[in-house]
């Protein structure tokens, strides 16, 4: 059996709904979403959830920011509020760290970021109980936050449906159809084929093997992340997200009063076979984490650790996603996100969309270029001016 589409997406997570979506609420009319397993079942799952502008880059940063005003207001356009909790995002870094700070505050004020450096006591007004006199310097986002991956997801497909975007869950791909030099769309592990006129690779981890059927290299790995629940012993009241990169941590308050740890040490990174890991920390992380917070937050009432899981960023070589053109016509590429994706998926989204339906993109100060596949080849990675000591390229 062979079906037909426009547009076919492989991958049914944030990333291949929100550009169903956004082709849809565009005007294209046939598109066609395939999932190997159900909805968000990947790697969107597992996802902080984190709302945060505060790259070195300055289009991701513009992505971010494009994307506050899609959670802001996300009830009144898919109909779903996504869980957004408009806490705050703080980012504190050690004494090696403060120029870099310092420059890439500035670079996003002026993209029109509401972003401003405080002082170590705001910071202990924001977050009663938090240690922070080796913080040298801090920067707040008042708009930042958190949000729920999975419940964002969810409300690109429904919002997707309503506008006639057809999804096909337990739908594997065993490989990419070529012909005459093009990809023209995806054998099914049933056997039966889709072709359509452009295949939209939205994968994540899974990217790579499937590129490489139609003869594609894609630079892609799935680098292990270990994120840790922590009871402090009493419900922890609002405070922002917190990147703390003087320890090389980060913390988010989960909806229960819990506290959610993950690491921001990139210096020597695990990788993971996404089909096959062990979905808990292993215990030297737990040890690493305990020592950490017991740093940072020194006053807990009775700490605990509650459960712990493992997902996996699908990371390139400068830990920025691939958004572009393969070198074989007929495939889009939309892969790579390194933790990123998120909260730029409401841009990611607009930003697949405005290419494939016009060749550009209107949106402002984000240049589709950045991110074009080509870049590793031509020795252009997309790297931060003033990366933080540390934590790599992951800010």
């Amino acid at each position: 059996m062979t079906d037909t589409a426009e547009f076919l997406i492989i991958g049914g997570g944030l990333e291949g709904l929100a550009i169903a979506w956004s082709l849809a609420e565009r005007g294209a009319t046939d598109i066609l979403v395939l999932e190997r397993a159900t909805l968000c079942s990947g790697m969107t799952g597992k996802s902080s959830g984190v709302v945060r502008c505060h790259y070195g880059a300055p289009s991701l940063a513009a992505m971010s920011w494009w994307s506050v005003p899609f959670f802001e207001n996300a009830a009144d356009i898919l109909g779903d509020d996504l869980g957004f909790t408009q806490c705050g995002y703080a980012v504190g870094v050690g004494a090696d760290n403060l120029e870099p700070l310092k420059a890439n505050v500035a670079m996003q004020q002026a993209l029109g970021i509401e972003v401003d450096l405080i002082g170590q006591d705001d910071m202990a007004r924001l977050w009663p109980g938090l240690r922070v006199d080796d913080f040298a310097g801090i920067a707040y986002e008042p708009r930042g936050g958190r949000g729920e991956a999975y419940l964002t997801g969810m409300a690109f497909a429904t919002a997707a449906r309503r506008l006639g975007v057809q999804v096909r869950q337990q739908t594997p791909v065993a490989e990419l159809l070529t012909a005459a030099g093009r990809v023209i769309g995806a054998r099914l592990a049933d056997g039966a084929e889709v072709h359509a006129a452009t295949t939209v690779l939205a994968a994540g981890p899974w990217t790579p093997a499937l590129a490489a059927t139609a003869a594609v290299p894609v630079e892609v790995k799935a680098q292990r992340a270990q994120l840790i629940l922590i009871d402090q012993g009493e419900p922890m009241p609002q405070v922002p997200v917190l990147s703390d990169l003087a320890s090389l941590q980060y913390l988010c308050r989960e909806p229960n009063g819990e506290l959610l740890v993950g690491n921001s040490d990139h210096a020597v990174p695990e990788y993971l076979d996404p089909d096959d890991f062990v979905n808990r920390a292993d215990a030297a992380t737990v040890e690493k984490v305990i020592g950490r917070l017991d740093h940072r937050l020194p006053h807990m009432p009775d700490p605990r650790v509650t459960g712990s899981y493992v997902g996996a960023y699908d990371v390139t070589p400068d830990y920025n996603p691939i958004i572009g053109p393969a070198p074989v016509p007929g495939l889009f590429l939309a892969t790579g996100f390194s933790g990123h994706g998120f909260k730029i998926s409401p841009a990611v989204g607009g930003l697949v969309a405005d290419l494939l339906l016009h060749g550009r993109t209107d949106l402002p100060n984000v240049d589709a270029a950045d991110f074009r596949y080509e870049r590793f080849a031509q020795g252009r990675p997309l790297l931060s001016p003033h990366p933080y000591a540390g934590a790599g390229e992951m800010r």
